[in-house]
């Protein structure tokens, strides 16, 4: 399916690059031309176009988050900052938004400022498997081992085959002394294709022991 995606992605690149000619103020036509670059891994084209519609709708919240996004996946995360906050201004309650601030913060290990981003996502919309994982991992390493368990549990009930969840919550239940539970967790994980941590599974092995 992957591939047939791929092989199409040409045929809707040049549908979109003439509907750019035919309407070129719309900004719907420039945010999914610009979401089709990024599939096809012209980046630099992706960027323009998605300016291109903040240009013409600088309250386009999609086309500031998807910006944000792409200068995080280039590591420049001054400006993914600075297009998070502007959605946030247009819509304080994005939950998209104030979690992409929260991988923002924890990158740069500012984890408190990091919690704090992923407890507001959470609050504007509960159901982000994802964001729960990610507060996981950062409570997991402020040492909030009780809320982490919470957390990660949260997060499965909402995508139970998530390979990472099963492992932030072996990871939050080992620190909670609970090795059994992490075992079994641990196992799913590998079970389902993560590549777990060598060290952290011999560690595991001698609390068992």
């Amino acid at each position: 399916m992957e591939e047939n995606v791929k092989e199409d992605l040409p045929a809707v690149i040049r549908e979109l690059e003439e509907k750019v000619k035919e309407h070129p103020k719309s900004v719907m036509v420039y945010h999914h031309l610009g979401l089709v670059y990024m599939k096809a891994g012209r980046i630099d084209d992706a960027i323009e176009m998605l300016k291109k519609a903040i240009e013409i709708d600088n309250q386009s919240v999609e086309s500031l988050i998807n910006l944000g996004a792409i200068y995080f996946g280039q590591g420049d995360l001054g400006r993914a900052e600075e297009m998070n906050e502007k959605a946030l201004k247009v819509n304080k309650d994005s939950a998209q938004a104030h979690a992409n601030l929260g991988l923002i913060w924890q990158q740069r290990n500012d984890l408190d400022r990091a919690i704090s981003a992923y407890e507001k996502a959470i609050a504007c919309d509960p159901k982000l498997a994802s964001t729960w994982m990610n507060l996981t991992a950062v409570l997991t390493m402020k040492g909030y081992d009780d809320r982490a368990v919470e957390a990660a549990t949260k997060g499965l009930e909402l995508d139970p085959d998530s390979p990472l969840g099963h492992n932030n919550l072996a990871v939050a239940l080992y620190f909670s002394n609970r090795f059994n539970e992490a075992w079994g967790h641990l196992e799913k994980a590998r079970e389902l294709g993560y590549s777990v941590d060598q060290n952290f599974v011999d560690r595991l092995k001698e609390k068992l022991a």
